[in-house]
This record gives C-alpha cells, structure tokens and sequence, in this order.
C-alpha cells in the first residue's frame, strides 16, 4: 500500500472523528448500569451512567450521568424536582445558601421528548451537556454542548447524590445505574 495514502487517510480519518470524540468522549465509555423512571404511570425519563472503566466507584472520576427525557418536562419543574431530592437527602440548606438551584435553572433548557442533558463530573466538579430532540427521539446525529457554567466539587457530589447516594428516593434506580441490581 502507497505510504502517502495510508498517511492521508489516517489524517483524513483523525480530522473527521475528532471533533465527535472531543466533543462527547463520555458517549465512548462503558456503561456501569441504566434505569429508567417512573412517576405513577408515566415514563419520565432513562438515565444511564458511564464511567471510563465501565464500574461505579464512589468519588472515582471522570463519571457522566446521562438523561434521556421521555416527557416534556420545564426548566422550572426540573429544577423544583431536584430542590425536592435535595431537601429529602437533608442538602436544600446548603443548595440554596451556595445559589445552586438558582444557577441549575438558568442553565437547563425545558425538555421534550427525546432530549438529553449529560452531567460530566471530573475532579474539579462538572458541566452540564445538552443534546435536543428530533421528532420525540434522541438525535444521535446532534453534538452535546456545553451549557451552562462549570460547578464546584461540592455541587457535583450533591447533584449526583440524587440518584446514587446510599439514601436516594429511588433505590431501585441508583441500583441499575451502578449496577447493582
């Protein structure tokens, strides 16, 4: 085979998935577990959690959780939801003297159907990710984007003890997403 042209095409190759890989190198990690949630008798949305290694270990990062709406669902009422989850783990305190659900609100979009918001959480905290929807269904075609500001150490443990800490609301779900079932 020609030396130019394997040169060529591994530089042609390197120039069309970078940009993916960089801009959403979580989607490339194993997946520890997934769960979905249902409120009474709706679905209200898939979660998935993904770590480099594939396993769920507390305070090992990176991490990036990962929530595919099935529902319509306002920035308000999401970020009621999570003030609801906080001030069941005894954390609404804190949330609001640091200005979290403040912030949470002015950077989630309403949801729809299909749409997606990723939480990378690495050693110095974490950014929120948003993918829209495209006719009621994830568009895996669509890159993440950042939204949002980047959030402190203290944020990303109590968001993410939403969903996987020992006393969540929703054991069964912490469960699927660490794999524990």
């Amino acid at each position: 085979m020609n030396l130019r042209f394997l040169t060529a095409s591994l530089l042609l190759t390197s120039v069309f998935l970078t940009p993916i890989v960089q801009a959403a190198p979580w989607s490339t990690w194993p997946e520890t577990g997934s769960a979905k949630l249902t409120w009474a008798f709706f679905d209200v949305y898939n979660s998935h959690l993904r770590t480099p290694a594939g396993k769920y270990q507390p305070n090992v990062w990176p991490q990036a959780l990962v929530i595919n709406y099935l529902r319509d669902i306002s920035r308000k009422e999401l970020t009621q939801a999570t003030a609801d989850q906080w001030k069941a783990l005894g954390m609404l305190d804190e949330a609001n003297q640091k200005q979290w659900l403040k912030a949470v609100e002015a950077t989630w979009p309403d949801v729809t159907n299909g749409s997606e918001i990723t939480f990378v959480a690495d050693q110095q905290g974490g950014q929120f990710y948003y993918r829209p929807a495209l006719n009621g269904s994830t568009n895996k075609n669509a890159t993440p984007v950042a939204i949002g500001q980047r959030f402190s150490p203290a944020f990303r443990d109590a968001f993410l003890a939403i969903w996987l800490s020992p006393s969540t609301q929703y054991p069964q779900l912490r469960k699927g997403l660490i794999g524990a079932r």
